[in-house]
């Protein structure tokens, strides 16, 4: 079993014995004015993503892009992993590979302090990937608690690329955000809110207010 094995949140509630809650989390989060240096490459690639709707265009298009400028905002004192894996506990299928992962670590040649697990969701909805999302949140809290790393909350997107989902994990208390933001376009106002978001964990890395 791998973390692509958990197709739905029944299924990881089940295994994992979590209590689940769709809520507003984000309400409240600042967006971030994204540099222009995004804008131009969103502005760029946008079209070319969604005229080749694939998951390889817009991971490649629109995905990477963003986790890129989340981490020139934090100075670089993150780590952005891309299909790395990430085995922490084959008993219990915590194993595979990542989309992407952030770390609060600037080390970059193995991943250290996992904070933010993305998933990429299959069919231009984001509930097809929640629950390896949630699995792979589970597996960042347990890689920290096994190596002494106090990060008591694991926060995880799902993303199509066009349409983003947050999520956040403590304990045992998976949070679903009932918000679905959705980038139609460069200029739209959802990229600084999706900026926002990612950037707000890592915050006491990140060079903003």
């Amino acid at each position: 079993m791998a973390y692509s094995d958990f197709k739905t949140v029944a299924k990881v509630k089940t295994d994992f014995d979590l209590v689940t809650a769709q809520v507003r989390l984000f309400s409240d989060v600042s967006p971030i004015e994204p540099s222009e240096y995004l804008r131009l490459t969103l502005q760029r690639n946008l079209k070319v993503a969604f005229d080749n709707d694939t998951d390889k265009a817009r991971s490649e298009l629109i995905i990477a892009p963003l986790l890129i400028e989340i981490r020139e905002i934090c100075d670089e004192k993150i780590s952005l992993f891309s299909g790395r894996e990430f085995n922490v506990d084959a008993a219990r299928g915590l194993t595979g590979y990542c989309d992407y992962l952030i770390a609060a670590s600037e080390f970059s040649l193995e991943i250290e302090a996992p904070v933010i697990t993305i998933a990429e969701a299959k069919n231009e909805s984001t509930n097809s990937g929640l629950g390896q999302c949630i699995a792979e949140m589970i597996a960042a809290q347990s890689f920290n608690r096994e190596r002494n790393t106090p990060i008591e909350t694991i926060y995880g997107a799902v993303t199509t690329g066009r349409l983003w989902r947050f999520l956040k994990l403590v304990e045992r208390t998976v949070s679903i955000d009932t918000e679905e933001l959705a980038i139609n376009d460069a200029e739209d106002k959802n990229v600084g809110k999706v900026l926002g978001i990612l950037a707000a964990p890592l915050q006491h890395l990140c060079n903003f207010v």
